[in-house]
């Protein structure tokens, strides 16, 4: 049976070094603020806010919530991201998505890409995004970083490993492709359009999932002793949350797996933290 990789036990030693370094930033006179944008009423969304909110809140990360109903004007997102961007008092930005197309349209990337790449703590402006593939220092995406953080606990050195990277969404496929590259592994990017998905998977050491497809990795599509990340999380007809991979057969073939819930998600949360006080020391010179 597989190693269950505890994302919650990670996430904890993660948000304690934050909170450590937020006392510390207090205590020298500082204060770290983060601003959250939401458009519309998407219950799903104002979850996620109000867990990013709870957990600001316990490391002691002052946090601000930005509201715009569902029927505002596009100039009106743009003004208010400008806004918080320049505001020096606030060192990190986000918006939450995603925002409705009503509102958005096709300029998504226009409107991330006005948000101050040293504010920019999902690391989704075309500035982090495009130094993290050349390699060089930058805000990395939270969920990217929490892949990584999880596959290095058990496997410290990814040097030579064959990873097979299903999904290639801007906020987790790329990335986190683009990361474990620059950690020496040898990647594969695979996609709905990808054939013969299993002869892939099959080869692979390491198997991140993030496609938003219950049950999509199987037993059979899993190499002995491979590790498995589940960075999906889809909610069934009678309301069980599941992730991408066939938990309880994928388990007895694999050698760690990360469960869903309690996987991915909650290591996402403690590295945006992360990311905040990363923002606040490079903005202040410390």
């Amino acid at each position: 049976m597989a190693q269950i990789i505890d994302g919650k036990a990670l996430a904890g030693v993660v948000r304690a070094n934050v909170a450590a370094e937020v006392a510390q930033i207090k205590a020298q006179g500082g204060c770290v603020r983060f601003a959250a944008v939401l458009v519309g009423e998407d219950p799903a969304s104002q979850i996620y806010v109000r867990n990013k909110q709870r957990a600001c809140e316990k490391v002691g990360i002052e946090f601000e919530l930005h509201t715009l109903p569902a029927t505002c004007q596009y100039q009106d997102l743009v003004n208010l991201i400008r806004r918080l961007s320049a505001d020096k008092k606030i060192n990190g930005v986000l918006l939450q998505l995603p925002v409705p197309l009503n509102v958005i349209g096709n300029h998504l990337t226009e409107v991330l890409n006005l948000i101050d790449p040293q504010k920019d703590v999902d690391g989704l402006t075309v500035a982090n995004l495009g130094k993290l593939a050349s390699g060089d220092d930058c805000l990395i995406p939270c969920t990217a970083q929490g892949v990584l953080y999880a596959i290095n606990s058990v496997c410290p050195n990814l040097m030579g490993k064959n990873v097979v990277m299903i999904g290639r969404s801007r906020i987790v496929g790329r990335p986190t492709s683009l990361l474990l590259t620059n950690q020496n592994a040898t990647v594969t990017v695979c996609h709905s359009r990808t054939r013969n998905l299993a002869e892939h998977t099959r080869k692979a050491d390491i198997i991140v999932v993030a496609a938003g497809c219950p049950n999509l990795v199987t037993a059979d599509m899993v190499k002995p002793d491979a590790i498995v990340i589940d960075v999906g999380i889809n909610r069934l007809a009678d309301g069980k949350l599941v992730g991408d991979v066939d938990f309880a057969n994928v388990e007895k073939v694999a050698s760690a797996i990360t469960p869903v819930p309690g996987g991915i998600g909650p290591l996402t949360i403690a590295f945006l933290l992360n990311n905040i006080v990363v923002a606040y020391r490079r903005q202040h010179g410390c």
